[in-house]
């Protein structure tokens, strides 16, 4: 396999001298390493190309410090890689599933502290203003016995469309007919009618 990387290089030279060309460069500077990374992160099973490029280099000869810059990733990584693909084989390429606890707020909770959100937290029961992590975390507590900290519950609003935002305060400015009116309900009201 190396000797034919090694062959196919010196042929593309060759031709390249013989017809006075030039390799073929990328110029678009939205194409960077970091970039195609990034992408790789979005793509699903991207990084199982990646893992095979990687390895296939290695079984070409290049060093792992020379895939790792190659591939824009630490050379740690690339170890790894190699040192999975001996202990495991194919299946060290491709993608494990990860494992994590199973959401205690099933769907149909979900679904019920959104039209809960859609009131105020009075309806609810909750002496609050307004939703907000603590009141969600409240909720969940006595309607459906579920215990989350605060940040979780941040990231359920998130998670449901929602976002928390301060709200914001505005004085309007006094009319002078509103000024008038409330000077003479407050002579109404004061003791004896007379201002002091």
């Amino acid at each position: 396999m190396a000797n034919e990387i090694l062959n196919y290089s010196w042929h593309n030279n060759l031709v390249a001298r013989r017809y006075n060309m030039r390799a073929l460069t990328l110029t678009n500077s939205s194409i960077s390493t970091k970039r195609l990374l990034e992408l790789a992160e979005e793509i699903a099973g991207a990084w199982v190309g990646i893992r095979i490029a990687g390895l296939l280099l290695i079984r070409a000869g290049w060093k792992s410090t020379a895939v790792a810059s190659l591939l824009g990733l630490s050379r740690w990584s690339v170890v790894k890689w190699i040192e999975r693909a001996n202990g495991e084989g194919l299946q060290s390429v491709l993608e494990k599933p990860r494992g994590g606890r199973r959401s205690q707020i099933s769907p149909e909770c979900r679904e019920d502290l959104k039209q809960a959100i859609l009131k105020s937290p009075q309806a609810s029961g909750i002496a609050r203003a307004r939703w907000d992590g603590i009141v969600v975390m409240e909720y969940l507590s006595r309607k459906h016995h579920i215990k989350i900290r605060v940040r979780r519950a941040q990231i359920l609003l998130h998670e449901l469309g929602l976002s928390l935002k301060q709200p914001t305060y505005r004085f309007v400015q006094a009319t002078g007919k509103g000024v008038r009116k409330f000077q003479a309900l407050l002579k109404k009201t004061s003791p004896g009618g007379a201002r002091s």
